[in-house]
Protein backbone atom coordinates (compact mmCIF):
# COMPACT_ATOMS: atom_id res chain seq x y z
CA UNK A 1 0.00 0.00 0.00
CA UNK A 2 1.34 3.42 -0.92
CA UNK A 3 1.73 6.06 1.78
CA UNK A 4 -0.82 8.85 1.59
CA UNK A 5 -0.81 12.20 3.34
CA UNK A 6 -3.94 13.69 4.87
CA UNK A 7 -6.04 15.43 2.26
CA UNK A 8 -8.71 18.11 2.37
CA UNK A 9 -12.04 18.04 0.56
CA UNK A 10 -12.24 19.73 -2.82
CA UNK A 11 -14.74 22.22 -1.46
CA UNK A 12 -17.05 22.79 1.50
CA UNK A 13 -20.66 24.00 1.16
CA UNK A 14 -21.03 27.65 2.05
CA UNK A 15 -23.97 26.97 4.36
CA UNK A 16 -25.20 24.10 6.47
CA UNK A 17 -26.70 21.24 4.47
CA UNK A 18 -28.37 19.34 7.29
CA UNK A 19 -25.47 16.92 7.74
CA UNK A 20 -25.99 14.80 10.84
CA UNK A 21 -22.27 14.34 11.48
CA UNK A 22 -21.89 18.11 11.79
CA UNK A 23 -24.65 18.39 14.35
CA UNK A 24 -27.53 19.43 12.11
CA UNK A 25 -30.25 17.09 13.34
CA UNK A 26 -33.33 19.27 12.93
CA UNK A 27 -35.23 18.38 9.73
CA UNK A 28 -34.93 21.02 7.00
CA UNK A 29 -37.78 19.89 4.75
CA UNK A 30 -41.02 17.95 4.81
CA UNK A 31 -39.42 14.68 3.74
CA UNK A 32 -36.83 14.80 6.51
CA UNK A 33 -39.50 15.67 9.07
CA UNK A 34 -41.60 12.71 8.00
CA UNK A 35 -38.72 10.29 8.42
CA UNK A 36 -37.90 11.73 11.85
CA UNK A 37 -41.53 11.47 12.95
CA UNK A 38 -41.65 7.74 12.26
CA UNK A 39 -39.23 5.21 10.80
CA UNK A 40 -40.72 4.39 7.38
CA UNK A 41 -40.18 0.68 8.03
CA UNK A 42 -42.99 0.90 10.60
CA UNK A 43 -45.57 1.55 7.89
CA UNK A 44 -45.72 -2.14 7.07
CA UNK A 45 -47.74 -2.89 10.19
CA UNK A 46 -50.20 -0.08 9.46
CA UNK A 47 -50.73 -1.46 5.97
CA UNK A 48 -51.49 -4.87 7.45
CA UNK A 49 -53.63 -3.72 10.37
CA UNK A 50 -55.41 -0.60 9.09
CA UNK A 51 -55.09 0.43 5.45
CA UNK A 52 -55.66 -2.95 3.84
CA UNK A 53 -58.82 -3.33 5.92
CA UNK A 54 -60.20 0.22 5.68
CA UNK A 55 -59.17 0.99 2.09
CA UNK A 56 -57.43 3.75 0.17
CA UNK A 57 -59.28 6.66 1.80
CA UNK A 58 -57.99 5.64 5.24
CA UNK A 59 -54.32 6.11 4.33
CA UNK A 60 -52.51 8.93 6.09
CA UNK A 61 -50.98 11.29 3.45
CA UNK A 62 -47.55 11.05 5.08
CA UNK A 63 -47.66 7.31 4.63
CA UNK A 64 -49.28 7.36 1.19
CA UNK A 65 -46.79 9.62 -0.60
CA UNK A 66 -43.69 8.87 1.44
CA UNK A 67 -43.38 5.90 3.78
CA UNK A 68 -45.24 3.47 1.48
CA UNK A 69 -42.22 3.67 -0.82
CA UNK A 70 -40.08 1.78 1.68
CA UNK A 71 -42.21 -1.22 0.77
CA UNK A 72 -42.20 -0.68 -2.97
CA UNK A 73 -45.53 1.15 -3.24
CA UNK A 74 -46.06 4.29 -5.34
CA UNK A 75 -49.46 5.72 -6.09
CA UNK A 76 -50.30 5.30 -9.75
CA UNK A 77 -51.14 8.20 -12.04
CA UNK A 78 -54.81 8.94 -12.50
CA UNK A 79 -55.91 7.96 -15.99
CA UNK A 80 -56.47 10.69 -18.55
CA UNK A 81 -54.31 13.42 -16.98
CA UNK A 82 -52.11 14.86 -19.76
CA UNK A 83 -48.43 15.62 -19.37
CA UNK A 84 -49.00 19.35 -19.40
CA UNK A 85 -50.76 18.99 -16.03
CA UNK A 86 -47.97 17.02 -14.32
CA UNK A 87 -46.33 20.00 -12.64
CA UNK A 88 -49.49 22.02 -11.99
CA UNK A 89 -51.73 19.63 -10.08
CA UNK A 90 -51.56 18.78 -6.40
CA UNK A 91 -50.41 15.24 -5.50
CA UNK A 92 -53.91 14.16 -4.51
CA UNK A 93 -55.20 15.24 -7.92
CA UNK A 94 -52.67 13.02 -9.67
CA UNK A 95 -53.17 9.97 -7.43
CA UNK A 96 -55.23 7.05 -8.61
CA UNK A 97 -56.48 4.61 -6.00
CA UNK A 98 -54.05 2.02 -7.34
CA UNK A 99 -50.37 1.41 -6.81
CA UNK A 100 -47.28 0.45 -8.68
CA UNK A 101 -45.68 -2.33 -6.66
CA UNK A 102 -41.96 -2.98 -7.11
CA UNK A 103 -40.75 -6.48 -6.27
CA UNK A 104 -37.21 -6.42 -4.94
CA UNK A 105 -35.02 -8.85 -6.92
CA UNK A 106 -31.39 -8.34 -5.92
CA UNK A 107 -28.98 -9.36 -8.65
CA UNK A 108 -32.00 -10.06 -10.85
CA UNK A 109 -31.86 -13.62 -9.48
CA UNK A 110 -35.03 -15.73 -9.51
CA UNK A 111 -35.88 -19.38 -9.27
CA UNK A 112 -38.56 -20.57 -11.64
CA UNK A 113 -40.86 -20.95 -8.63
CA UNK A 114 -40.29 -17.35 -7.57
CA UNK A 115 -40.92 -16.08 -11.10
CA UNK A 116 -44.12 -18.10 -11.27
CA UNK A 117 -45.35 -16.41 -8.09
CA UNK A 118 -44.54 -12.93 -9.46
CA UNK A 119 -46.39 -13.88 -12.65
CA UNK A 120 -49.42 -15.07 -10.69
CA UNK A 121 -49.54 -11.82 -8.71
CA UNK A 122 -49.46 -9.82 -11.94
CA UNK A 123 -52.29 -11.84 -13.45
CA UNK A 124 -54.40 -12.04 -10.30
CA UNK A 125 -53.98 -8.55 -8.87
CA UNK A 126 -52.34 -6.39 -11.55
CA UNK A 127 -54.42 -6.78 -14.72
CA UNK A 128 -51.68 -8.98 -16.22
CA UNK A 129 -49.27 -6.04 -16.68
CA UNK A 130 -45.61 -6.37 -15.69
CA UNK A 131 -42.52 -4.31 -16.41
CA UNK A 132 -38.90 -5.42 -16.15
CA UNK A 133 -36.97 -2.36 -14.99
CA UNK A 134 -33.34 -1.47 -15.69
CA UNK A 135 -32.72 -2.03 -11.97
CA UNK A 136 -33.51 -5.78 -12.28
CA UNK A 137 -36.88 -5.39 -10.56
CA UNK A 138 -40.34 -6.38 -11.71
CA UNK A 139 -42.87 -3.57 -11.43
CA UNK A 140 -46.56 -4.42 -11.19
CA UNK A 141 -49.46 -2.03 -11.68
CA UNK A 142 -53.14 -1.69 -10.74
CA UNK A 143 -52.44 -2.97 -7.23
CA UNK A 144 -55.06 -2.22 -4.53
CA UNK A 145 -53.97 -1.64 -0.95
CA UNK A 146 -56.56 -4.22 0.10
CA UNK A 147 -54.57 -6.89 -1.76
CA UNK A 148 -51.10 -6.00 -0.47
CA UNK A 149 -51.08 -8.40 2.53
CA UNK A 150 -51.99 -11.35 0.31
CA UNK A 151 -49.32 -10.30 -2.20
CA UNK A 152 -46.68 -10.05 0.53
CA UNK A 153 -47.66 -13.45 1.84
CA UNK A 154 -47.22 -15.00 -1.61
CA UNK A 155 -43.86 -13.31 -2.16
CA UNK A 156 -42.45 -14.08 1.26
CA UNK A 157 -43.45 -17.74 0.96
CA UNK A 158 -40.84 -18.06 -1.82
CA UNK A 159 -38.19 -15.79 -0.33
CA UNK A 160 -39.06 -12.53 -2.08
CA UNK A 161 -40.19 -9.18 -0.69
CA UNK A 162 -40.79 -5.52 -1.49
CA UNK A 163 -38.79 -4.25 1.51
CA UNK A 164 -36.86 -1.08 0.64
CA UNK A 165 -37.60 -1.50 -3.05
CA UNK A 166 -38.07 2.31 -3.07
CA UNK A 167 -37.52 5.15 -0.60
CA UNK A 168 -34.52 6.87 0.98
CA UNK A 169 -32.78 3.61 1.71
CA UNK A 170 -30.58 0.91 0.11
CA UNK A 171 -32.52 -0.08 -2.97
CA UNK A 172 -32.11 -3.25 -5.02
CA UNK A 173 -28.47 -4.25 -5.49
CA UNK A 174 -27.49 -5.01 -9.06
CA UNK A 175 -25.52 -8.10 -10.07
CA UNK A 176 -24.53 -9.75 -13.32
CA UNK A 177 -27.22 -12.19 -14.53
CA UNK A 178 -24.46 -14.66 -15.38
CA UNK A 179 -22.84 -14.45 -11.94
CA UNK A 180 -21.41 -17.85 -11.09
CA UNK A 181 -21.65 -19.30 -14.61
CA UNK A 182 -19.92 -16.79 -16.92
CA UNK A 183 -16.82 -18.11 -18.66
CA UNK A 184 -15.06 -14.74 -18.66
CA UNK A 185 -15.97 -13.36 -15.22
CA UNK A 186 -13.26 -11.87 -13.04
CA UNK A 187 -14.85 -13.59 -10.04
CA UNK A 188 -18.23 -14.76 -8.78
CA UNK A 189 -19.63 -11.75 -6.93
CA UNK A 190 -22.85 -13.52 -5.96
CA UNK A 191 -21.77 -14.45 -2.42
CA UNK A 192 -20.67 -10.88 -1.63
CA UNK A 193 -23.92 -9.46 -2.99
CA UNK A 194 -26.10 -11.91 -1.06
CA UNK A 195 -24.16 -11.35 2.16
CA UNK A 196 -24.62 -7.59 1.85
CA UNK A 197 -28.33 -7.86 1.11
CA UNK A 198 -28.95 -10.33 3.92
CA UNK A 199 -27.12 -8.21 6.48
CA UNK A 200 -28.39 -4.72 5.72
CA UNK A 201 -31.71 -4.64 3.86
CA UNK A 202 -34.37 -3.70 6.40
CA UNK A 203 -31.79 -2.56 8.96
CA UNK A 204 -33.21 0.54 10.74
CA UNK A 205 -29.69 2.04 10.86
CA UNK A 206 -29.98 2.65 7.13
CA UNK A 207 -33.70 3.28 6.67
CA UNK A 208 -33.27 7.05 6.85
CA UNK A 209 -30.72 8.10 4.24
CA UNK A 210 -30.72 11.57 2.64
CA UNK A 211 -32.06 10.05 -0.61
CA UNK A 212 -32.14 6.71 -2.42
CA UNK A 213 -28.95 4.66 -2.54
CA UNK A 214 -28.12 2.42 -5.50
CA UNK A 215 -25.56 -0.38 -5.38
CA UNK A 216 -23.97 -2.76 -7.85
CA UNK A 217 -21.71 -5.69 -6.95
CA UNK A 218 -20.46 -7.59 -9.95
CA UNK A 219 -17.62 -9.63 -11.36
CA UNK A 220 -18.86 -9.27 -14.94
CA UNK A 221 -16.16 -8.76 -17.57
CA UNK A 222 -18.62 -6.69 -19.63
CA UNK A 223 -19.54 -4.46 -16.65
CA UNK A 224 -23.22 -5.02 -17.39
CA UNK A 225 -24.41 -3.43 -14.13
CA UNK A 226 -23.18 0.01 -15.18
CA UNK A 227 -20.90 0.83 -12.27
CA UNK A 228 -20.31 4.35 -13.56
CA UNK A 229 -23.81 5.51 -12.58
CA UNK A 230 -24.37 3.79 -9.23
CA UNK A 231 -24.01 5.44 -5.82
CA UNK A 232 -21.53 2.71 -4.92
CA UNK A 233 -20.21 -0.05 -7.14
CA UNK A 234 -17.91 -2.98 -6.49
CA UNK A 235 -16.24 -3.90 -9.78
CA UNK A 236 -14.39 -7.16 -10.26
CA UNK A 237 -10.60 -6.82 -10.65
CA UNK A 238 -7.51 -8.94 -10.15
CA UNK A 239 -5.54 -7.63 -7.17
CA UNK A 240 -1.83 -6.91 -6.91
CA UNK A 241 -1.01 -10.47 -5.80
CA UNK A 242 -3.21 -12.13 -8.41
CA UNK A 243 -6.20 -12.60 -6.11
CA UNK A 244 -9.56 -11.51 -7.55
CA UNK A 245 -11.50 -8.88 -5.62
CA UNK A 246 -13.13 -5.52 -6.19
CA UNK A 247 -12.37 -1.96 -7.18
CA UNK A 248 -14.73 0.53 -5.47
CA UNK A 249 -16.49 3.39 -7.27
CA UNK A 250 -18.61 6.03 -5.52
CA UNK A 251 -20.83 8.94 -6.53
CA UNK A 252 -22.45 8.07 -9.83
CA UNK A 253 -25.97 9.01 -10.86
CA UNK A 254 -28.02 10.59 -13.63
CA UNK A 255 -31.29 12.54 -13.30
CA UNK A 256 -31.11 16.33 -13.73
CA UNK A 257 -27.45 16.55 -12.61
CA UNK A 258 -25.69 13.58 -14.20
CA UNK A 259 -22.32 12.54 -12.84
CA UNK A 260 -20.06 9.54 -13.31
CA UNK A 261 -18.74 7.72 -10.24
CA UNK A 262 -15.10 8.00 -9.23
CA UNK A 263 -12.68 5.32 -8.12
CA UNK A 264 -11.54 5.31 -4.51
CA UNK A 265 -8.42 3.44 -5.62
CA UNK A 266 -8.77 0.66 -3.05
CA UNK A 267 -8.76 -3.13 -3.34
CA UNK A 268 -11.47 -4.99 -1.44
CA UNK A 269 -11.80 -8.76 -1.04
CA UNK A 270 -15.15 -10.53 -1.35
CA UNK A 271 -15.28 -11.01 2.40
CA UNK A 272 -14.74 -7.29 3.00
CA UNK A 273 -17.55 -6.10 0.70
CA UNK A 274 -20.32 -5.93 3.35
CA UNK A 275 -18.14 -3.97 5.78
CA UNK A 276 -16.91 -1.52 3.14
CA UNK A 277 -20.44 -1.13 1.77
CA UNK A 278 -21.60 -0.30 5.31
CA UNK A 279 -18.86 2.29 5.62
CA UNK A 280 -19.79 4.02 2.36
CA UNK A 281 -23.51 4.10 3.08
CA UNK A 282 -22.80 5.31 6.63
CA UNK A 283 -20.82 8.25 5.25
CA UNK A 284 -23.82 9.07 3.07
CA UNK A 285 -26.19 8.82 6.04
CA UNK A 286 -24.02 10.98 8.30
CA UNK A 287 -22.48 13.50 5.88
CA UNK A 288 -25.02 13.52 3.05
CA UNK A 289 -26.84 16.74 2.27
CA UNK A 290 -30.36 16.82 3.71
CA UNK A 291 -31.33 20.46 3.20
CA UNK A 292 -32.50 20.16 -0.42
CA UNK A 293 -33.90 17.01 -2.01
CA UNK A 294 -32.35 18.11 -5.30
CA UNK A 295 -28.84 17.90 -3.81
CA UNK A 296 -29.25 14.97 -1.44
CA UNK A 297 -27.63 12.20 -3.51
CA UNK A 298 -24.12 10.99 -2.65
CA UNK A 299 -22.83 12.27 -6.01
CA UNK A 300 -23.02 15.84 -4.68
CA UNK A 301 -21.00 14.90 -1.61
CA UNK A 302 -18.41 13.18 -3.80
CA UNK A 303 -18.22 16.21 -6.09
CA UNK A 304 -17.37 18.39 -3.08
CA UNK A 305 -15.10 15.93 -1.28
CA UNK A 306 -13.28 14.12 -4.07
CA UNK A 307 -12.26 10.44 -3.92
CA UNK A 308 -9.10 10.96 -1.83
CA UNK A 309 -10.91 12.70 1.02
CA UNK A 310 -13.82 10.25 0.78
CA UNK A 311 -11.37 7.34 1.07
CA UNK A 312 -9.60 8.96 4.00
CA UNK A 313 -12.91 9.44 5.84
CA UNK A 314 -13.97 5.87 5.10
CA UNK A 315 -10.73 4.44 6.43
CA UNK A 316 -10.24 6.63 9.50
CA UNK A 317 -13.80 7.22 10.75
CA UNK A 318 -15.65 4.07 9.66
CA UNK A 319 -13.30 1.15 9.02
CA UNK A 320 -10.53 1.98 11.47
CA UNK A 321 -7.90 0.71 9.07
CA UNK A 322 -6.33 1.52 5.73
CA UNK A 323 -7.32 -0.39 2.62
CA UNK A 324 -4.66 -1.44 0.12
CA UNK A 325 -4.35 0.36 -3.18
CA UNK A 326 -5.81 -1.55 -6.08
CA UNK A 327 -5.95 -1.61 -9.86
CA UNK A 328 -8.58 -0.16 -12.14
CA UNK A 329 -10.88 -2.53 -14.05
CA UNK A 330 -10.00 -3.76 -17.49
CA UNK A 331 -11.29 -1.73 -20.44
CA UNK A 332 -15.03 -1.47 -20.40
CA UNK A 333 -17.36 -1.77 -23.42
CA UNK A 334 -20.07 0.78 -24.02
CA UNK A 335 -22.72 -1.69 -25.18
CA UNK A 336 -23.44 -4.27 -22.52
CA UNK A 337 -25.90 -7.09 -22.35
CA UNK A 338 -26.08 -10.87 -22.33
CA UNK A 339 -28.40 -11.39 -25.27
CA UNK A 340 -28.18 -14.60 -27.28
CA UNK A 341 -26.86 -18.09 -26.55
CA UNK A 342 -23.93 -17.74 -24.15
CA UNK A 343 -21.67 -20.63 -22.98
CA UNK A 344 -21.51 -21.37 -19.26
CA UNK A 345 -18.52 -22.71 -17.37
CA UNK A 346 -20.23 -26.09 -16.89
CA UNK A 347 -20.89 -26.82 -20.56
CA UNK A 348 -24.51 -25.68 -20.45
CA UNK A 349 -25.64 -22.40 -21.99
CA UNK A 350 -27.52 -19.31 -20.85
CA UNK A 351 -29.99 -17.70 -23.25
CA UNK A 352 -30.56 -13.98 -22.93
CA UNK A 353 -33.50 -12.23 -24.57
CA UNK A 354 -35.00 -8.78 -24.86
CA UNK A 355 -38.41 -7.63 -23.74
CA UNK A 356 -40.39 -4.97 -25.59
CA UNK A 357 -38.83 -1.91 -23.93
CA UNK A 358 -39.34 -3.56 -20.56
CA UNK A 359 -43.02 -4.33 -20.97
CA UNK A 360 -44.24 -7.89 -20.53
CA UNK A 361 -47.15 -9.60 -18.77
CA UNK A 362 -47.91 -12.02 -16.01
CA UNK A 363 -48.96 -14.55 -18.63
CA UNK A 364 -45.61 -14.25 -20.42
CA UNK A 365 -43.66 -14.43 -17.15
CA UNK A 366 -45.56 -17.60 -16.23
CA UNK A 367 -44.58 -19.02 -19.60
CA UNK A 368 -40.96 -18.05 -18.95
CA UNK A 369 -41.02 -19.81 -15.59
CA UNK A 370 -42.50 -22.92 -17.17
CA UNK A 371 -39.87 -22.85 -19.92
CA UNK A 372 -37.12 -22.70 -17.30
CA UNK A 373 -38.72 -25.62 -15.46
CA UNK A 374 -38.90 -27.65 -18.67
CA UNK A 375 -35.40 -27.03 -20.02
CA UNK A 376 -33.26 -25.94 -17.07
CA UNK A 377 -30.62 -28.53 -16.21
CA UNK A 378 -28.90 -26.87 -13.26
CA UNK A 379 -28.25 -28.95 -10.16
CA UNK A 380 -29.80 -26.25 -7.97
CA UNK A 381 -33.06 -26.11 -9.91
CA UNK A 382 -34.33 -23.95 -12.79
CA UNK A 383 -33.18 -20.34 -12.74
CA UNK A 384 -34.06 -17.09 -14.50
CA UNK A 385 -32.28 -13.75 -14.32
CA UNK A 386 -33.34 -10.19 -15.09
CA UNK A 387 -30.87 -7.73 -16.58
CA UNK A 388 -30.03 -4.05 -16.21
CA UNK A 389 -31.05 -3.64 -19.85
CA UNK A 390 -34.68 -4.70 -19.17
CA UNK A 391 -34.02 -8.20 -20.47
CA UNK A 392 -34.33 -11.78 -19.25
CA UNK A 393 -31.87 -14.69 -19.14
CA UNK A 394 -32.67 -18.39 -18.74
CA UNK A 395 -29.76 -20.31 -17.22
CA UNK A 396 -28.58 -23.91 -17.44
CA UNK A 397 -29.89 -24.96 -20.87
CA UNK A 398 -28.41 -27.95 -22.66
CA UNK A 399 -26.83 -26.79 -25.95
CA UNK A 400 -29.00 -29.26 -27.89
CA UNK A 401 -32.11 -27.46 -26.60
CA UNK A 402 -30.89 -23.94 -27.36
CA UNK A 403 -32.70 -23.41 -30.67
CA UNK A 404 -35.94 -24.77 -29.24
CA UNK A 405 -35.69 -22.45 -26.23
CA UNK A 406 -34.96 -19.48 -28.50
CA UNK A 407 -38.13 -20.26 -30.48
CA UNK A 408 -40.25 -20.71 -27.38
CA UNK A 409 -38.95 -17.46 -25.92
CA UNK A 410 -40.00 -15.71 -29.12
CA UNK A 411 -43.48 -17.11 -28.72
CA UNK A 412 -43.66 -15.50 -25.28
CA UNK A 413 -42.54 -12.10 -26.60
CA UNK A 414 -38.86 -12.42 -25.67
CA UNK A 415 -36.31 -12.21 -28.49
CA UNK A 416 -32.92 -13.92 -28.18
CA UNK A 417 -31.87 -13.02 -31.73
CA UNK A 418 -33.05 -9.42 -31.95
CA UNK A 419 -32.42 -6.69 -34.45
CA UNK A 420 -30.04 -3.92 -33.38
CA UNK A 421 -33.09 -1.78 -32.60
CA UNK A 422 -34.91 -4.40 -30.54
CA UNK A 423 -31.68 -5.13 -28.67
CA UNK A 424 -30.90 -1.52 -27.84
CA UNK A 425 -34.25 0.10 -27.01
CA UNK A 426 -35.40 0.66 -23.42
CA UNK A 427 -38.03 2.92 -21.90
CA UNK A 428 -39.16 4.11 -18.49
CA UNK A 429 -42.70 3.67 -17.17
CA UNK A 430 -43.97 6.90 -18.73
CA UNK A 431 -47.23 8.75 -18.40
CA UNK A 432 -49.31 5.57 -18.47
CA UNK A 433 -48.59 5.03 -14.76
CA UNK A 434 -45.97 7.52 -13.51
CA UNK A 435 -47.00 10.79 -11.84
CA UNK A 436 -43.74 12.51 -12.80
CA UNK A 437 -43.93 11.72 -16.50
CA UNK A 438 -44.76 14.22 -19.23
CA UNK A 439 -45.10 11.85 -22.19
CA UNK A 440 -45.96 8.26 -23.10
CA UNK A 441 -42.91 6.00 -23.41
CA UNK A 442 -43.48 2.25 -23.63
CA UNK A 443 -45.74 2.29 -26.66
CA UNK A 444 -43.70 5.09 -28.21
CA UNK A 445 -40.47 3.13 -27.86
CA UNK A 446 -42.08 0.08 -29.46
CA UNK A 447 -43.44 2.15 -32.34
CA UNK A 448 -39.99 3.65 -32.93
CA UNK A 449 -38.37 0.23 -32.82
CA UNK A 450 -40.81 -1.31 -35.28
CA UNK A 451 -40.51 1.61 -37.66
CA UNK A 452 -36.72 1.56 -37.60
CA UNK A 453 -36.67 -2.16 -38.31
CA UNK A 454 -38.86 -1.48 -41.33
CA UNK A 455 -36.83 1.48 -42.59
CA UNK A 456 -33.30 0.23 -41.81
CA UNK A 457 -33.63 -3.56 -41.79
CA UNK A 458 -29.91 -4.17 -42.38
CA UNK A 459 -28.57 -1.77 -39.75
CA UNK A 460 -25.44 -3.57 -38.62
CA UNK A 461 -24.05 -1.93 -35.49
CA UNK A 462 -25.13 -1.74 -31.83
CA UNK A 463 -27.20 1.32 -31.02
CA UNK A 464 -29.09 2.29 -27.89
CA UNK A 465 -32.34 4.26 -28.08
CA UNK A 466 -33.50 5.22 -24.59
CA UNK A 467 -36.94 6.79 -24.20
CA UNK A 468 -37.59 8.74 -21.01
CA UNK A 469 -40.81 10.40 -19.90
CA UNK A 470 -39.27 13.21 -17.82
CA UNK A 471 -35.86 14.66 -16.79
CA UNK A 472 -35.25 12.07 -14.06
CA UNK A 473 -33.53 9.61 -16.43
CA UNK A 474 -34.95 6.31 -15.19
CA UNK A 475 -34.21 5.08 -18.73
CA UNK A 476 -30.71 6.64 -18.79
CA UNK A 477 -31.20 9.00 -21.74
CA UNK A 478 -27.91 10.86 -21.08
CA UNK A 479 -25.79 7.75 -21.71
CA UNK A 480 -27.62 6.44 -24.79
CA UNK A 481 -26.50 6.67 -28.40
CA UNK A 482 -29.87 8.33 -28.96
CA UNK A 483 -31.55 9.56 -25.80
CA UNK A 484 -35.02 11.07 -25.75
CA UNK A 485 -36.13 13.17 -22.76
CA UNK A 486 -39.87 13.78 -22.69
CA UNK A 487 -41.20 17.31 -22.73
CA UNK A 488 -44.34 19.24 -23.62
CA UNK A 489 -44.33 21.78 -26.45
CA UNK A 490 -47.00 23.96 -27.98
CA UNK A 491 -48.25 22.98 -31.42
CA UNK A 492 -49.16 25.43 -34.19
CA UNK A 493 -52.69 25.58 -32.79
CA UNK A 494 -51.40 26.38 -29.29
CA UNK A 495 -52.30 22.98 -27.92
CA UNK A 496 -49.90 20.89 -25.85
CA UNK A 497 -47.93 18.34 -27.82
CA UNK A 498 -45.69 15.47 -26.70
CA UNK A 499 -42.07 15.94 -27.76
CA UNK A 500 -38.53 14.93 -26.89
CA UNK A 501 -35.32 16.77 -26.24
CA UNK A 502 -32.57 14.85 -28.04
CA UNK A 503 -29.26 13.70 -26.53
CA UNK A 504 -26.78 12.06 -28.91
CA UNK A 505 -23.63 10.00 -28.47
CA UNK A 506 -23.82 9.23 -24.78
CA UNK A 507 -22.13 6.09 -23.55
CA UNK A 508 -20.66 4.31 -20.57
CA UNK A 509 -17.45 2.33 -20.56
CA UNK A 510 -13.83 3.34 -20.97
CA UNK A 511 -14.85 6.30 -23.15
CA UNK A 512 -17.79 7.28 -20.95
CA UNK A 513 -19.42 10.61 -21.73
CA UNK A 514 -22.81 12.20 -21.59
CA UNK A 515 -24.69 12.75 -24.81
CA UNK A 516 -24.50 15.98 -26.79
CA UNK A 517 -27.57 18.17 -26.76
CA UNK A 518 -28.25 21.05 -29.06
CA UNK A 519 -29.99 24.31 -28.29
CA UNK A 520 -33.50 24.20 -29.57
CA UNK A 521 -33.30 20.64 -30.91
CA UNK A 522 -36.46 18.79 -30.09
CA UNK A 523 -38.64 16.46 -32.07
CA UNK A 524 -42.30 15.71 -31.66
CA UNK A 525 -43.21 12.17 -30.82
CA UNK A 526 -44.59 11.69 -34.33
CA UNK A 527 -41.33 12.98 -35.87
CA UNK A 528 -39.03 10.71 -33.84
CA UNK A 529 -38.72 7.88 -36.41
CA UNK A 530 -37.96 10.38 -39.21
CA UNK A 531 -35.30 12.03 -37.07
CA UNK A 532 -33.63 8.75 -36.09
CA UNK A 533 -33.63 7.53 -39.68
CA UNK A 534 -32.02 10.76 -40.86
CA UNK A 535 -29.27 10.70 -38.22
CA UNK A 536 -28.49 7.00 -38.58
CA UNK A 537 -28.45 7.18 -42.36
CA UNK A 538 -25.92 10.00 -42.10
CA UNK A 539 -23.86 7.86 -39.76
CA UNK A 540 -23.87 4.93 -42.19
CA UNK A 541 -22.75 7.22 -45.00
CA UNK A 542 -19.98 9.04 -43.08
CA UNK A 543 -18.62 6.56 -40.54
CA UNK A 544 -14.97 5.65 -40.78
CA UNK A 545 -14.27 1.92 -40.71
CA UNK A 546 -15.96 0.30 -37.73
CA UNK A 547 -16.48 3.61 -35.95
CA UNK A 548 -19.18 3.35 -33.24
CA UNK A 549 -22.08 5.77 -33.37
CA UNK A 550 -20.95 7.63 -30.22
CA UNK A 551 -17.50 8.24 -31.71
CA UNK A 552 -19.10 9.52 -34.91
CA UNK A 553 -21.28 11.93 -32.93
CA UNK A 554 -18.28 13.28 -31.04
CA UNK A 555 -16.65 14.46 -34.31
CA UNK A 556 -19.78 15.17 -36.35
CA UNK A 557 -20.67 18.60 -37.65
CA UNK A 558 -23.73 19.87 -35.87
CA UNK A 559 -25.61 20.05 -39.17
CA UNK A 560 -25.27 16.27 -39.56
CA UNK A 561 -27.15 15.72 -36.31
CA UNK A 562 -30.07 18.13 -36.63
Amino acid sequence: MSARRDVEPRSVPKKAQGQWALGYREPLNKNEQGKKDDDPLNVRQRILDIYSKQGFDSIDPGDLRARFRWFGLYTQRQEGIPGGKTATLEPEELDAEYFMLRVRIDGGALTAQQLAVVADISSTYGRDVADVSDRQNVQLHWIRVEDVPAIWEKLEAVGLSTTEACGDCPRVMLGCPLEGVATDAVLDAGPALRATVDKYVGDPRFSNLPRKFKTSISGCASHCTNHEINDVAFVGVVGPDGTPGFDVWVGGGLSTNPRFAERLGVFVTSEEVPEVWEGVVSIFRDYGYRRSRNHARIKFLMADWGPEYFRQTLETEYLGRALPDGPAPESSPSHRDHVGVVPQVDGLVAIGATTRAGRTSGTALAGLAALAEKYGRGAGGPRVRLTAQQGVVVLDIHPDDADTVVDELRGLGYEARPSAFRRGTIACTGIEFCKLALVETKGRAEAIREEMERRLPDFDTPVTINVNGCPNSCARFQVADIGFKGMITKGADGADSEAFQVHLGGQMGTEAEFGRKFRGLKVTAAEAPDYIERVLTGYLERREGGEPFAAYVSRADEAWLL
